[in-house]
């Protein structure tokens, strides 16, 4: 029968009470097939106090009693044949399994979920390479995932497949059926990760990293006392309660700052504020700021270069690497960057930097399998942002570009193989450069501002190759959509340093015949630097030539737009040119790095210097 929550807490306390293991029994069996979590049978049995251990007890009880999931085939025949596919799904409506667990040596791999922003196609080709070098190494492959898009839940893909969610409940209740010898977190992205803790206290085989050791990666303070520890420079920060302490650090650290509250903006995530003003409307929106819901504010270190790098490391020393250069300077979340592999303006003297910093990391965390670190370089200081013991989003990128599988050996080391550690320098020996381009959907999300910050908003990516740099970058911006703008580009410039960022671009843009047209701010700083340009006024000035008009008469083929700040006027009029050019079909760029590059390679190659090869002639240069 259904039942309320509140009920089946009153009818287990009374059923435990009177020493009724029966009437328990049914309780929970009927609790679970009502859809229960042991974690909310916890709470109506036992309080809010310590969920998760109380969600263990009532685990380890509710096996005692029997009440266990039995496991069940899809049946993709339509009961016109025995069902004999590998696609199962656990259930508590039912009285058997429908086969054995598997008894061969075997491996469950925990896949990325469902594709959203955040989690992607990236980190389910990192799941797929994972089964299938497990397979190749003679296990039993076994992997949860539960979205029917991705490769992973293929039917061809691994020997077992769960169709089921990604939860420590569910996973838990998988591993004990199947007693697998190993369970594989760390190709799955953030999800898997997350459950390492609590897997590893309920015993589960987790292989490579430790739980503690992600933990430590993990948790923003601890993380920052290792740094401390091994003597790596970070960004200053500070986890702040009051308004009075977050003003006293901004005066100490100076703006911008990158300001990251906890469970109040669902989604807006992070902010970099330049001024007072912007702090104040920022932390209005966060509502509060209290012990209960503090806020991390960072040191914001403008016109640093962002750097990652990629590794395979076997018991705390690296044996593959591989390092990628991000084209917009930091700011903008690294899933919406642009990405050089192989990187073209590091140098070695700063890539020796990034690995003996790698190697002390690795050591210190005895990671084994992936790991990515992101740092931040300027002026030949380096400072590490944030370290994941766990693939990243660039692994599929720079595996395909340099030929060198991370994800395969990666694997290898968790199975226990020993993995040879390379010798030659992966970082410029390649004669071609590729470039990973981000996709955007603003098109189709009305409203929504299609400017990048440093909160992820991309929902796909291209990768291109090019003899050149120049030649990469101009593929894949076309790929993703992008035209080579035809007679005029629109300039809004934005800071004073985006402004200088752009003028030889501007001016290389004149040389080849463009008509630029500009905003009040950016058409005064062209005229002082000797730049033509057309005057076109705000979308609030209500006059003209007016932005607005032009955008909507397709007098634009190029938008430029960089933000400058969040006042009130800035704001709604850089939005509003924003949107405008979306909605109009006009081409938008919103970071002075990544315009500057588009400009310079469109500038001086065109389309037919853009060369068509197959994916094996790159290979063979």
């Amino acid at each position: 029968r259904l039942f309320t929550i509140f009920q089946l807490g009153q009818l287990l306390a009374a059923g435990r009470a009177n020493g009724l293991d029966g009437l328990e029994t049914k309780l929970l069996r009927d609790a679970k097939k009502a859809g229960f979590s042991d974690q909310q049978i916890a709470v109506q049995l036992l309080g809010e106090g310590d969920v998760k251990a109380d969600e263990l007890r009532v685990r380890a009880r509710r096996k005692a009693l029997g009440v266990l999931p039995v496991v069940k085939q899809i049946d993709t025949l339509a009961a016109e044949f025995p069902a004999k596919t590998n696609y199962l799904y656990t259930t508590y409506h039912g009285t058997e399994n429908d086969l054995e667990r598997e008894t061969s040596k075997s491996i469950v791999v925990l896949g990325s979920g469902v594709y959203r922003i955040g989690s992607s196609v990236e980190f389910d080709w990192c799941g797929v390479q994972a089964v299938q070098t497990a397979a190749e190494e003679g296990y039993k492959t076994i992997l949860i995932n539960y979205n029917p898009e991705t490769v992973s839940t293929d039917y061809d893909v691994s020997d077992r497949l769960y169709f089921e969610e990604l939860s420590f409940e569910r996973v838990m209740d998988i591993l004990d059926f199947e007693q697998p010898g190993g369970v594989i977190l760390s190709t799955g992205g953030q999800i898997p990760n997350n459950l390492a803790v609590r897997l590893e206290e309920a015993h589960a085989p987790i292989l490579g990293t430790t739980a503690a050791h992600i933990d430590e990666a993990e948790n923003r303070h601890k993380f920052s006392r290792i740094m401390d520890e091994l003597g790596i420079d970070q960004p200053r920060w500070k986890e702040l309660t009051s308004l009075e302490a977050m003003h006293a650090f901004v005066r100490e650290v100076g703006y911008p700052v990158l300001i990251r509250p906890s469970y109040v903006l669902s989604g807006a995530a992070m902010n970099v504020v330049s001024n007072p003003f912007e702090l104040e409307e920022f932390l209005k929106a966060a509502k509060q700021v209290s012990a209960e819901y503090p806020v991390v504010v960072s040191e914001f270190i403008q016109e640093a270069k962002e750097i990652e790098l990629d590794a395979v490391a076997d018991q705390g020393e690296i044996v593959s690497y591989a390092i990628s250069e991000h084209v917009e300077f930091a700011g903008v979340h690294s899933g919406d960057a642009t990405m050089y592999y192989p990187p073209q303006r590091v140098y070695v003297g700063t890539v020796r930097k990034l690995k003996i910093i790698a190697e002390k990391i690795a050591k210190r965390y005895e990671i084994s399998g992936p790991f990515n670190i992101q740092f931040l370089e300027k002026n030949g200081t380096i400072r590490v942002i944030e370290c994941n013991l766990r693939a990243s989003r660039s692994y599929p990128f720079v595996s395909k570009i340099s030929g060198n599988n991370l994800i395969k050996k990666a694997t290898q080391v968790l199975l226990g193989k020993q993995v040879p550690r390379d010798e030659s320098e992966r970082v410029y020996d390649l004669p071609f450069v590729g470039v990973k381009a981000p996709q955007f959907s603003f098109t189709r999300l009305p409203g929504a501002d299609p400017v990048l910050r440093v909160d992820m908003v991309s929902t796909g990516e291209v990768g291109c190759l090019g003899d050149t740099a120049e030649e990469a970058l101009l593929k894949s911006m076309l790929s993703v959509g992008y035209k080579i703008p035809a007679k005029t580009v629109l300039i809004s410039g934005g800071p004073i340093l985006s402004k200088v960022a752009l003028l030889s671009a501007t001016q290389l843009l004149v040389q080849r015949g463009y008509q630029i047209y500009a905003t009040q701010g950016t058409h005064r700083f062209f005229a002082e630097n000797n730049v033509p340009s057309s005057l076109l006024y705000w979308p609030n000035d209500a006059q003209e030539p007016n932005v607005l008009t032009y955008l909507k008469e397709k007098k634009i083929d190029l938008v430029i737009n960089i933000p400058k700040n969040l006042s009130k006027g800035e704001l709604d009029n850089d939005y509003r040119i924003r949107r405008t050019a979306v909605d109009s079909g006009v081409g938008l760029l919103t970071n002075a790095r990544l315009a500057k590059a588009f400009i310079r390679a469109f500038c001086t190659l065109g389309m037919e210097d853009l060369k068509i090869k197959s994916w094996n002639e790159y290979k063979a240069m």
